[in-house]
């Protein structure tokens, strides 16, 4: 976990995993790289909205595997759910739900589902297409720590791989050009981003 700048209130938190998705960000924003995964990303946000001040809203820039034929390019998520949590058969044991699907703001967008693995072979994509046409490793678990902590949350995500075979060498061909597009769409359309600029090192 590291926290790039001061996190005041009134003003967005931007999240991103790691260094590499966040090497083309210029902004005087605070950046938090949470680590890849569920467990890191929840701690870290837990742990910088604990500390105070509040953000006015976070925005979770990443990127995704794709899980469907001809999902590419960037999308404001609208729902996320965990892929890797037996919720029914939690339920079936306790009677309590730990882990529905959660609606964020934009909810035109397209689900993505979450889940401590990096999804890079067939029969996995194809069990989890069912399910979203996005994957990723962080933005369920981001979305939990948003939500309790009652923050606004957007997660974009530009898609770097097809979540198949080969999967791994692609993110790492694709990251750097995923991480300009994240970049640019930061500097688009997140309010109080500009000057005095600062480059997130590499």
């Amino acid at each position: 976990m590291e926290l790039i700048g001061e996190m005041t209130a009134g003003r967005p938190l931007l999240v991103l995993a790691v260094k590499e998705e966040a090497q083309f960000l210029d902004t005087d924003l605070p950046v938090l790289l949470t680590g890849m995964g569920k467990v890191n990303a929840a701690t870290a946000l837990a742990t910088v909205l604990a500390r105070g001040p509040r953000p006015s809203g976070i925005v979770n820039l990443g990127t995704a595997g794709a899980l469907r034929p001809g999902w590419t390019g960037t999308h404001v998520i609208g729902s996320v759910l965990q892929h890797d949590l037996d919720d029914a058969v939690l339920a079936s044991l306790t009677g309590e739900t730990y882990g529905p699907p959660i609606e964020l703001p934009d909810h035109d967008g397209p689900a993505l589902a979450t889940g401590d693995s990096f999804v890079s072979d067939e029969a996995a994509r194809a069990r989890l297409a069912e399910l979203a046409p996005l994957v990723d490793m962080e933005g369920y678990a981001l979305a939990s720590a948003a939500q309790q902590a009652r923050v606004p949350l957007r997660i974009v995500k530009h898609v770097s791989d097809e979540a198949g075979d080969g999967a791994a060498r692609t993110w790492r061909e694709s990251v750097a050009d995923c991480a300009r597009v994240l970049a640019d769409w930061a500097a688009r359309n997140i309010p109080e981003h500009g000057s005095p600029a600062r480059n997130i090192p590499a």
